[in-house]
């Protein structure tokens, strides 16, 4: 089993800057993150993709966010980060990560794969 904790939410102004982070962590022998996304679900609206980053480093932004959020990850802590700038009303929503995990219960097991969400953070963005 495993969790993802974020980190990082909060009320900000418009111009300003966050900083999300969502740490991966378990009890299994081992743990290895395939791809990292970040997702935002806005009051009345539908989750949405925001960013995502592959194994191998490859990122994607949504067109909304684009040129202002960067996504990063740290493979040592199972961490991945979302460095969000010059903020605007329209981002404020409550954002979620979600990993695709590969994981062994034991040294002796087979891998297993399955994709974990976080509890989400809210972000509030004033005008």
């Amino acid at each position: 089993q495993v969790q993802l904790v974020e980190a990082g939410g909060g009320l900000v102004q418009a111009g300003g800057s966050l900083r999300l982070s969502c740490a991966a962590s378990g009890s299994d022998f081992s743990i290895n993150v395939m791809g990292w996304g970040w997702y935002r679900q806005a009051p009345g609206k539908q989750r949405e993709l925001a960013a995502t980053i592959t194994t191998g480093g490859t990122t994607n932004y949504a067109d909304s966010v684009k040129g202002r959020f960067t996504i990063s990850k740290d493979n040592a802590k199972n961490t991945v980060y979302l460095q969000m700038n010059s903020l605007k009303p329209e981002d404020t929503a409550v954002y979620y990560c979600n990993a695709d995990v590969v994981t062994r219960r034991y040294s002796y097991s087979s891998s297993t794969q399955y994709t974990y969400w976080g509890q989400g953070t809210q972000v509030t963005v004033s005008s």
